[in-house]
């Protein structure tokens, strides 16, 4: 992939001033401003863009005992490692303390239902989680589920008329999409670093979690997230000399004394 600096940098100096404008729809701004600043330089060609709607195709299911082995373990270890594991632990990490059990149920109940239809994965999306869950989508924790919902209206539009979006982002630069992918993500981010170093016990265990997480390693088809977890397990074993002990449970769906160091404010 062919890096783009002097892109990349504008979008940067874009985000922040977006953010210091108006932070929650930062994004959304260096979006649009990307976009127009690409078809001004005529770097993107939309002349050949078709518009298609995805149409369904009905394919028969065939089951057999290799498949079962081959497909549908990996498949459900991947997604319990790659998906709820750190999607429970953004949850946590933004104050929700609701326990995984129903969340579980409910989300195989509807994989499923799902999976004569294509979704064999109905679960909480762990980046979809990061975003939706934390401040940047509300400051009142009780009005977060409006982005969940706004999330999966455009889950809907991009399905409809997945076959024309995919056409439009493959004529954009490389560089364009991962700069505006990981500008989306660093208030996430930060806030997420912020809340697991706030406590020196657990600072270098949660360092050593995050690097190891970060350098995606992928061993017996698992994921870095998984394994990166375990990794920091071990640490925070030999640094304080047993495993992190839980935490009682809380009543209530969001906990605010559970919340990121930072704090978060609830209604006003």
């Amino acid at each position: 992939m062919s890096l783009d600096p002097l892109l990349a940098g504008l979008l940067i100096v874009a985000y922040v001033a977006f953010k210091r404008l108006t932070a929650r729809y930062a994004v959304v701004g260096i979006l649009l401003l990307g976009v127009v600043l690409m078809l001004v330089q005529g770097r993107v060609d939309l002349s050949r863009l078709e518009f298609e709607l995805a149409a369904p195709i009905l394919t028969m299911p065939a089951f057999s005992f290799n498949a079962l082995l081959s497909v549908a373990l990996p498949l459900f270890l991947i997604t319990l490692t790659g998906q709820y594991m750190p999607g429970m632990l953004v949850l946590r990490n933004d104050g929700y303390t609701t326990s995984a059990n129903p969340i579980v149920t409910v989300t195989g109940l509807g994989s499923l239902l799902m999976a004569p239809f294509g979704s064999h994965a109905f679960n909480i999306a762990a980046i979809t989680a990061a975003i939706c869950t934390g401040k940047q989508a509300h400051e009142d924790p009780s009005k977060r589920w409006i982005a969940g919902v706004a999330a999966g209206v455009f889950y809907i539009l991009v399905g409809v008329f997945g076959v024309t979006l995919a056409a439009v982002f493959m004529a954009f630069p490389a560089t364009f999409i991962t700069t505006l992918a990981g500008l989306a993500l660093l208030g996430t981010l930060g806030g997420s670093l912020a809340s697991a170093m706030s406590d020196p016990n657990t600072r270098e265990a949660a360092l050593i979690t995050f690097l190891a997480a970060a350098a995606n390693i992928t061993l017996l088809g698992i994921g870095g997230a998984f394994w990166g977890l375990v990794i920091g397990l071990v640490a925070y074993a030999l640094l304080n000399g047993r495993l992190p002990r839980r935490q009682g449970a809380s009543t209530s769906a969001f906990d605010p004394a559970a919340a990121p160091a930072g704090g978060q404010e609830v209604g006003k």
